[in-house]
């Protein structure tokens, strides 16, 4: 519980008991007064008024204004008329003052009005016992009343003096204690205050202070030094060059393979802001462009070429976040970043040698399967002579495998082209329709070997695309193949084209065994295929859709669920 909620809940509480108190006996004493106020204003003046009557009553015969007197304080009984039997007394008392105005004045009418004021008297008498008596009872009530709730109040006071100031004492002399103790270099010392209150947060505080102080107390500075050494010569022979600035983007260290590619000695880089650097230093600003915050502790990497030891070459740039628990702490925080550019022009000249040998094999490959088909449709043609059952079955086969190595030939020339940046593109303003026909007409004989539907769905204002014909052509192509391949049979494929804002939407929808979601992202990878998929690709179709459609400024992505099918579809700009 916080400081200030136990100040205010004890001080709430002693001011409540206060004010109980202060209620409790303000309302007795109202009721006290009201007591008393019922016996004088009441019971006293009947007395009075009794007691001037029979004053008046003794000097009837020789004062003539004892008869007014008497008649007046009479009247003033009459509307004081406060107790049981009083009435009818007072009554009494006024007839027999009638007989006696009208001359009966004898000595037994006297007796008789004095013996019923007399009775008067008595009965208020009585009265003012009586109430004095309830007066009594009550302040009694309230003199235990009043005891049982201020010893209540007493025993919470006390409670409060005792607990209160101890709470607030102690805690704070724990503190004082422990800081002399840290003053005395006694940097274990802790301070152990549960709660959640304002002393457990500076108890917490204290003890991280203290840990950090141990920390330091207990390093060794030529230790820290000999590791500095350590590291900054691991950093310095590392072949790879290695810059590094801290949190507020200054560099730190850089080692002489870094100062090498960026023409700068070290007391030029060391530290200086990078915003100033990169000023001045193209490949700093390169460096630095797309890392201009921390990136969560993620790792950043890319591909850069630069002109170094006197030739071309490629790094791969990797920028690792470092971010440490300070002592005492619980939470990451962030204290610089470190670029990394790990020289990969090795392995871009294997690629480059990869890619082109695959350019020449496929190319090369060209000339030998067009005279096998060549020979395939000679031996097919009945002029040349007839082919048993036998013979037209191996020929079906050679043919297969000639087709699907002219198919496996054309995609390794176009990976082949888009590897080595030989592809050419042709933008400009198209037909979608004959791109679509082109597509569905090169697909419809598989799909009538399978009995597929092919339902084709083109909105009204779609009519013009900014694309390569022929490529996106060749997409539309090679993913309703795909969807006829991996169709059941008798079903459908679904072809839509529609325009969403600026751009032209492609989807061709089937309802197959669909892709596995663990597999969507390596989809569109090269020579990937979906494990436990049917054979007949190479993987290298919707890689290079990908390439082409990306080429061309648009995006393909895919929508499927394991067992309900597969949504491939790409966007392309209209056509202004």
């Amino acid at each position: 519980m916080k400081i200030k909620t136990k100040l205010t809940l004890g001080i709430g509480t002693l001011f409540l008991m206060v004010f109980s108190l202060a209620a409790l006996s303000g309302w007795y004493i109202h009721q006290l007064k009201k007591d008393t106020d019922r016996i004088l204003t009441t019971n006293y003046n009947s007395l009075l008024y009794a007691r001037n009557m029979l004053v008046s009553l003794e000097a009837y015969a020789e004062d003539d204004r004892a008869v007014l007197r008497f008649q007046d304080n009479l009247i003033q009984q009459q509307r004081n008329i406060t107790e049981a039997g009083e009435k009818e007394k007072t009554a009494d008392i006024a007839a027999r003052f009638e007989e006696m105005k009208q001359g009966s004045a004898d000595q037994i009418l006297r007796s008789s009005i004095r013996k019923d004021i007399t009775d008067l008297m008595q009965m208020n008498i009585e009265a003012i016992a009586r109430k004095s008596g309830i007066a009594g009872q009550t302040a009694k009530d309230a003199i235990i009343s009043i005891a049982i709730v201020g010893t209540v109040c007493f025993v919470i006071a006390f409670t409060l003096l005792l607990n209160l100031p101890s709470n607030i004492a102690d805690p704070v002399r724990k503190l004082t204690e422990s800081i002399r103790q840290i003053a005395r270099q006694n940097y274990r010392e802790r301070v152990h205050i549960l709660g959640s209150s304002e002393f457990a947060e500076l108890a917490s505080s204290f003890n991280t202070m203290a840990e950090k102080l141990e920390e330091y107390a207990e390093s060794q500075l030529d230790d820290i030094l000999q590791n500095k050494r350590r590291i900054e010569a691991l950093v310095e022979n590392m072949s790879d060059p290695v810059i590094g600035a801290d949190e507020n983007r200054t560099v730190i260290f850089a080692n002489e393979q870094a100062t090498k590619i960026l023409g700068l000695s070290q007391s030029a880089l060391l530290g200086k802001p990078v915003s100033e650097l990169t000023l001045h230093n193209d490949l700093l600003r390169d460096l630095f462009k797309d890392i201009s915050s921390p990136s969560a502790g993620e790792e950043f990497s890319s591909t850069l070429k630069i002109f170094a030891d006197g030739r071309q070459s490629y790094f791969e740039k990797e920028v690792v976040d470092i971010n440490v628990v300070p002592t005492g702490e619980n939470e990451l925080k962030y204290i610089g970043q470190v670029i990394m550019l790990k020289n990969i022009t090795p392995f871009k000249e294997m690629d480059l040698a990869k890619t082109n040998f695959i350019g020449t094999v496929s190319h090369e490959f060209k000339t030998p399967i067009a005279a096998i088909q060549m020979g395939i449709q000679l031996l097919q043609n009945d002029r040349v002579g007839k082919l048993n059952d036998e013979q037209k079955y191996l020929i079906h086969g050679i043919k297969e495998d000639s087709d699907r190595l002219r198919n496996i030939t054309a995609e390794l020339l176009n990976i082949a082209q888009v590897e080595s940046g030989a592809i050419k593109l042709n933008i400009h303003d198209n037909e979608v329709k004959p791109m679509l026909e082109y597509a569905i007409k090169a697909n419809q004989v598989a799909a009538d070997q399978k009995q597929l539907s092919l339902h084709v769905s083109v909105d009204a204002d779609v009519n013009k695309v900014l694309a390569d014909n022929e490529k996106t052509a060749w997409v539309l192509t090679n993913l309703i193949s795909n969807a006829i391949r991996y169709s059941h049979e008798n079903a459908a494929i679904e072809i839509h084209v529609e325009k969403q804002g600026t751009r032209i939407r492609f989807e061709v929808k089937d309802y197959g065994q669909g892709i596995d979601s663990k597999y969507k992202e390596r989809i569109f990878e090269r020579y990937f295929r979906v494990p436990g998929a049917r054979s007949g690709g190479t993987g290298l179709g919707l890689s290079i859709s990908k390439e082409f459609i990306e080429g061309q400024g648009g995006e393909i992505a895919v929508d499927s669920e394991l067992g309900s099918g597969s949504s491939f579809f790409f966007y392309l700009k209209e056509a202004k």
